[in-house]
C-alpha cells in the first residue's frame, strides 16, 4: 500500500477515521527505521477463525495452575508500550500516539496478563464489528502471551466473533489454528463479520 505515501504525510495516514477505514478493508501498518509509515495488504491472509481457535494441551495444563491474574483494557497504553521495546519494532512513537485515539474512540483494546500486580505479558488489537485485527503481544515470563492469546479467544468467542487477523502465519501462531487464506475468501468473511455490532467488553 506504499502508494499512500507518495498521497499523504503520515499525520493523514494515522487520522482515526483512515486508519478504521484501513484496518476495515484488512490493512494494518508498519513504520520503518526512518519513521515513515506505510499501510500492507497481503494477498494471502494469515487468519484465525474464531470458532477454529485450538488450544496447546499443554498450554492448557499450564493455565490450570498459573498464578496469572488476566484483565481486560486496563493498560492498553502499557501493553503497546512493552510490545514497542525490542531491537527491532514496527511500533512508533507516532503510531503510539495514533493507537491512543483510537483508544480514546473504543477501536483498541488489550488482553492483559499480571503476576504478584505487575504486569508480565499481554496483546492488543483493532476490534471492528465481528472481527479482531490483532497487533502484536509482548512476554516477561514464560507463557505469558500465550496465556493471554486463550484469554481473548475465551471473550471474542462468547461475545460472537467471526475471525481474528494475526497477520504473519509464526510456529508461535500455528498451535492456536492459524491458517493461510486467499484475499478474496478473506473478505467474504470480512463482509459477514461486519454485519455484527459486537462490544469488546
Amino acid at each position: 500500500m506504499n502508494e499512500y505515501n507518495r498521497l499523504f504525510d503520515n499525520d493523514k495516514l494515522l487520522e482515526p477515521g483512515f486508519m478504521i477505514s484501513m484496518y476495515a478493508r484488512g490493512s494494518f501498518p508498519m513504520a520503518e527505521e526512518d519513521g515513515t509509515l506505510n499501510w500492507y495488504l497481503p494477498q494471502t491472509r494469515a487468519v484465525i477463525l474464531v470458532d477454529k481457535f485450538n488450544i496447546p494441551r499443554t498450554l492448557k495444563k499450564f493455565m490450570q495452575s498459573a498464578t496469572f491474574e488476566y484483565r481486560f483494557d486496563s493498560n492498553i497504553v502499557a501493553v503497546i508500550n512493552n510490545c514497542s521495546r525490542r531491537d527491532e519494532t514496527w511500533i512508533s512513537q507516532e503510531l503510539i500516539d495514533a493507537y491512543q485515539r483510537l483508544i480514546n474512540l473504543g477501536y483498541v483494546h488489550s488482553v492483559e496478563v499480571y503476576q504478584k500486580d505487575e504486569l508480565v505479558g499481554g496483546l492488543y488489537g483493532i476490534a471492528f464489528r465481528g472481527a479482531f485485527f490483532g497487533e502484536s503481544m509482548f512476554s516477561k515470563v514464560p507463557q505469558a502471551s500465550k496465556c493471554a492469546m486463550v484469554k481473548l479467544f475465551d471473550n471474542l468467542k462468547t461475545k460472537g466473533y467471526d475471525i481474528v487477523d494475526v497477520q504473519f502465519i509464526t510456529n508461535h501462531l500455528k498451535m492456536f489454528g492459524t491458517i493461510e487464506i486467499p484475499y478474496d475468501e478473506y473478505v467474504d468473511i470480512l463482509v459477514n463479520a461486519y454485519k455484527k455490532e459486537i462490544e469488546f467488553i
